[in-house]
């Protein structure tokens, strides 16, 4: 639903592309240096960014490009503000969880929440919210290149086309949820904390409006949703809940912090050697 609601928001902000002249075989490459690097971190149930991913993947073709041709054809501009995210996005999440789980809990509204049955109405609701916006946001990363490639030829695909690719992508962020989703929830449900009732409603409520109004609010004000990391706004507004819960760091696993914040840094170098591996090999075979 959020995808084909919302999703074109942030789907014309990646159609401006991370680089200039995508080719197909540039996106075969990206996307499938994407594509591998994804499967073998959620099969560790390492929660990485497709947000981080794919970008990655799209910026290692384009330095091949420059190896090549001696011409950058990077969009640096839209290369920070995507970094930019990577940073803003969990950030936030933290404080904004710990904030909500404080609240919470104190005594006034705790009282109000003491009905087992209604926290759970409740987390079953944030749930919903927070699968939406991840729609909203994230199909855009396994579409935009598509949008990019388009755009050059006829300009931003119309609504209906959007949509439609939405609608298409979406099917297949079901199936990669419902076949490797497991390994990675394990990770983010009971390795970084130990959630109870009142941590996961906070996280999930926070998780939910930092994504959403990354989409909404600017695309409201300025016409383009941002595209932000919904792994590390999720990871982030877990921890941030922990974090509450025990008034101190010891309220998370160092550990798996650690491990997940590992898979997020050799995110970016992974997908651009892999990306740059099969742009070469493609090249080769279709002889550009």
């Amino acid at each position: 639903m959020g995808a084909f609601l919302q999703g074109f928001m942030v789907m014309r902000t990646l159609g401006k592309g991370v680089i200039q002249n995508v080719t197909i075989e540039k996106a075969v490459a990206s996307l499938l240096a994407a594509f591998v690097w994804i499967i073998v971190a959620s099969y560790l149930g390492a929660p990485i960014s497709t947000s981080q991913s794919i970008p990655g993947a799209i910026i290692g073709v384009g330095i091949t490009d420059w190896i090549l041709t001696k011409e950058l054809l990077v969009n640096l501009s839209v290369v920070y503000k995507i970094i930019l995210s990577w940073v803003v996005s969990p950030l936030v999440a933290i404080a904004l969880s710990f904030v909500l789980h404080v609240l919470l809990t104190h005594r006034r509204i705790a009282s109000r929440l003491k009905s087992r049955r209604v926290l759970l109405f409740l987390i079953s609701f944030v749930t919903f919210m927070s699968a939406y916006s991840f729609g909203a946001n994230d199909v855009a990363n396994a579409t935009g290149v598509y949008v990019t490639i388009a755009g050059s030829a006829v300009g931003t695909p119309d609504m209906e086309t959007m949509r439609l690719l939405s609608l298409y992508a979406s099917f297949f962020i079901f199936l990669g949820g419902y076949i490797f989703g497991g390994r990675v929830l394990r990770t983010m449900a009971y390795k970084i904390t130990k959630l109870d009732l009142q941590t996961g409603l906070a996280s999930g409520l926070a998780n939910f409006l930092v994504v959403w109004i990354f989409t909404t609010i600017p695309y409201v004000l300025f016409g383009y949703g941002l595209p932000i990391s919904t792994t590390y706004a999720c990871a982030g507004s877990i921890i941030g809940a922990g974090m509450a819960r025990s008034r101190s760091l010891k309220g998370v696993s160092a550990r798996t912090v650690l491990f997940i914040t590992l898979a997020w840094v050799i995110t970016l170098p992974v997908t651009i050697t892999l990306s740059i591996t099969f742009y070469l090999l493609i090249r080769s075979v279709v002889g550009v």
